[in-house]
């Protein structure tokens, strides 16, 4: 591996693993709604002016941007505001792991879609090797090693809506000739529409003006979800989808850590145990087979047939047309 590649590999670890203690830090000042809406306001912006400055322009036709709500709605607003939900009594680092599980939502809402036949024994084992380790870190027998019951519920059913949008963006979104910065920014400038409908009912609550908690939202709108889903285009690009896949698992590994440094937040052996499981089940769910370069985006090299979405860590996952690909947390 070279040294550009090393660094850019790095840098997008680094920046997706810490969206998870900038998630707690900004709630010490915002409630999950007003940390997600500004978080996709900003991050939306930064995509689209760069897709504008590009010569890219936003889609048009109801029909797509009905499955772009929808995408937002599974893939950014529900997930999102959950996570940062969860993280108000939970821990930073168990989210991360909890997040880790998506794979195994995506598998199952792309078996209810009809985009997988069938389900191989070894996907059969990541689906059971994930569901035991998303037991371990819920450790419903111990949860004072890993947050209240409700935070771990709100991490889990974010990581089932986070899986699913995958999915529902392979079967509905990819192959429609759309650029995937400019799908990037439209289901953004979708969510953030969402949470500005929600503001009124869930929104109003005055705000605790703390520097540390401003600064948190403001990166993760402009650094964690803009800016970071064009470093991730670039490790794509020119590196290739298996080293940028290794994200998934250094991500997890930063989010755990500075929780604990940070945060100084206890991790039991059930988180850790847990974690293991859940990456070790990512890793059997993400072996496929060989990708095949069949279109190009029309700027940058040629690619495989795929849309990238935003995820809760920011980052842009990949759906593939007619087979569901495994997302990044």
């Amino acid at each position: 591996m070279s040294r550009a590649t090393s660094t850019r590999l790095a840098a997008l670890s680094l920046v997706w693993g810490s969206v998870f203690l900038w998630i707690k830090i900004a709630g010490y000042g915002f409630s999950p709604v007003q940390m997600v809406l500004i978080r996709l306001a900003l991050g939306a912006a930064v995509i689209l002016a760069i897709g504008y400055a590009k010569g890219l322009r936003l889609p048009k036709g109801a029909a797509i941007w009905g499955h772009l709500t929808v995408a937002a709605l599974l893939g950014n607003a529900v997930p999102w505001t959950l996570y940062a939900e969860g993280e108000v009594a939970g821990s930073s680092g168990v989210a991360a792991v909890v997040n880790g599980s998506a794979p195994i939502w995506t598998l199952a809402t792309a078996l209810l879609l009809g985009q997988e036949k069938r389900i191989s024994g070894r996907a059969v084992g990541g689906v059971l090797v994930g569901l035991g380790g998303t037991a371990l870190i819920a450790s419903p027998w111990n949860s004072g090693s890993t947050g209240s019951g409700w935070s771990i519920l709100c991490f889990v059913l974010g990581s089932i809506s986070f899986g699913a949008s995958f999915a529902y963006t392979g079967r509905f979104l990819v192959g429609r000739g759309v650029p995937p910065l400019v799908l990037a920014g439209g289901q953004l400038g979708a969510a953030t529409l969402l949470l500005l409908a929600a503001f009124p009912f869930l929104g109003l609550r005055a705000v605790t003006w703390r520097a540390d908690s401003v600064i948190a939202v403001l990166v993760l709108g402009v650094v964690c979800t803009g800016f970071a889903a064009l470093l991730n285009f670039e490790l794509i690009f020119k590196d290739g989808p298996t080293v940028a896949s290794t994200v998934t698992y250094l991500m997890t590994a930063v989010a755990v850590v500075l929780g604990a440094l940070v945060l100084h937040e206890p991790l039991g052996w059930t988180v850790w145990l847990g974690a293991v499981a859940v990456l070790a089940a990512t890793g059997l769910l993400r072996r496929r087979g060989p990708q095949h370069a069949v279109h190009s985006t029309g700027r940058g090299p040629v690619v495989a047939s795929k849309t990238e979405t935003p995820g809760i860590d920011g980052g842009v996952a990949r759906g593939f047309r007619g087979r569901t690909r495994i997302p990044r947390e």
